[in-house]
């Protein structure tokens, strides 16, 4: 059964919220892209910020008034974008048109974005404006499975989106999906996943059988950075890390606003830098893996010890087992905190490292785990600092944003406007 947004994951305010309110989506800061031509910027450009004159396109790409006019006549003869009628300001009692703006005609396209986790999947619908116009989920009764039957789990949930949005499977121009673990995007192949049984699976031509649509997977931080490309604050940077805390611990790097998945794809895998030598064992399979001693599963195992509580608890269970440490941490108990706190050593230990080596001017922290904030966020921050090379330099800011699994589907459904809109205008 589809379940509310509620039901499925928690909410923590966000400090990028007045962002997520602005018009348009997708990069604000330039330049958009290389290798794109004019037309293909022009109609990012107004996608991006939602309703604009054309003089205001030609002074934001630097190119002449004319230019811009030519193609946007042509855009609108494609059906793309569309005249929209602007309001007189207050006092202006002009003749003649009033004042004509520039915006994407929404029902151009629809694309999907999945995203496919350990105990729920969520899909949303988007127009070519960017906006939600449907959305569902679904609670999984089984943590690992055959990559089939992932994808029969995908195909439902992608069902009830379409239902919801009153829409044909017909109408999708490009499905996105994002899901835990090592994921050769370039070629579409699960090497690694915690939701999959099998091994090097060739998971997006398997989904694009079954759904009957132009498929993309990656990495699901990779996709939830890319959310907060297109939708949040990252549209106003065009360099920013997303670090995400869960049952894993993910990564996104986000480089002249794109995302940067290293040489062969599969780059970015901060909870799985080394952090002790034959340390705690990962659910990846190695030892001393830095989200072995961080995610959910790392502080169950910590519980076990510390309270003799059950740390072999999967799923909804050991949700629960976090939630009754947090209690006891916020209750007093010291050994419960000190579990806490270790992790964000260790958390401030990786933040640190990306801060040495990428040197950011943002990382934004999110994930379900972000809602223990009060247990050790603030000594972390310190402890980051501590641990970062050169004592009088400048440090990037952290922010901590909202987690819903909204958002990570999201970012899926923006890597199929992209696809979707980078074919329309190779072919247009």
């Amino acid at each position: 059964m589809p379940t509310h947004p509620t039901d499925l994951a928690s909410q923590v305010p966000s400090a990028n919220s007045a962002l997520l309110d602005l018009p348009g989506c997708g990069p604000l800061a330039s330049p958009l892209g290389s290798g794109r031509g004019l037309r293909q910027q022009v109609f990012e450009r107004i996608r991006a910020q939602g309703a604009v004159a054309r003089v205001d396109v030609a002074k934001d790409l630097g190119v002449s008034p004319a230019s811009v006019t030519t193609i946007c006549a042509d855009l609108i003869e494609m059906g793309l974008i569309r005249e929209l009628a602007l309001s007189r300001k207050d006092g202006d009692l002009g003749r003649g048109r009033p004042p004509v703006a520039l915006g994407v005609n929404p029902g151009a396209r629809y694309v999907a974005g999945l995203k496919l986790s350990d105990l729920s999947h969520a899909a949303v619908i988007l127009d070519f404006a960017g906006d939600v116009v449907g959305r569902a989920s679904v609670l999984r009764p089984k943590l690992n499975l055959d990559a089939k039957d992932v994808a029969e789990e995908a195909d439902c949930v992608l069902g009830l989106a379409l239902e919801d949005a009153g829409l044909d499977r017909s109408a999708l121009s490009a499905v996105g999906v994002g899901l835990p673990g090592l994921i050769r995007h370039d070629i579409g192949t699960v090497i690694w996943s915690p939701i999959i049984r099998e091994r090097n699976v060739p998971f997006a031509a398997l989904l694009s059988r079954r759904l009957g649509l132009v498929t993309l997977i990656d990495n699901d931080a990779n996709l939830l950075a890319l959310s907060e490309l297109w939708f949040g604050v990252g549209r106003s940077l065009s360099t920013f890390v997303m670090v995400t805390v869960e049952r894993g611990l993910g990564m996104g790097f986000v480089l002249d606003n794109a995302l940067w998945r290293g040489s062969y794809g599969v780059g970015m895998e901060f909870g799985h830098i080394k952090v002790q030598l034959d340390g705690a064992l990962c659910r990846c399979g190695q030892r001393g893996c830095l989200e072995a001693y961080v995610a959910d599963y790392a502080l169950a195992r910590e519980a076990s010890t510390a309270l003799d509580w059950d740390g072999g608890a999967e799923g909804d269970s050991q949700r629960t087992l976090i939630e009754s440490l947090y209690a006891e941490a916020r209750a007093g108990n010291e050994a419960a905190r000190s579990i806490f706190q270790r992790a964000g050593r260790y958390l401030a230990l990786g933040l640190a490292t990306i801060t040495n080596l990428l040197d950011p001017p943002l990382i934004i922290l999110s994930g379900d785990r972000m809602r223990y904030d009060q247990i050790y966020p603030e000594a972390a921050m310190v402890e980051m600092r501590g641990l970062t090379l050169g004592a009088d330099r400048d440090t990037p800011r952290v922010e901590v944003h909202a987690w819903s699994a909204w958002d990570w589907a999201r970012g899926a459904a923006a890597e199929a406007l992209r696809e979707t809109t980078d074919a329309l205008f190779k072919v247009g």
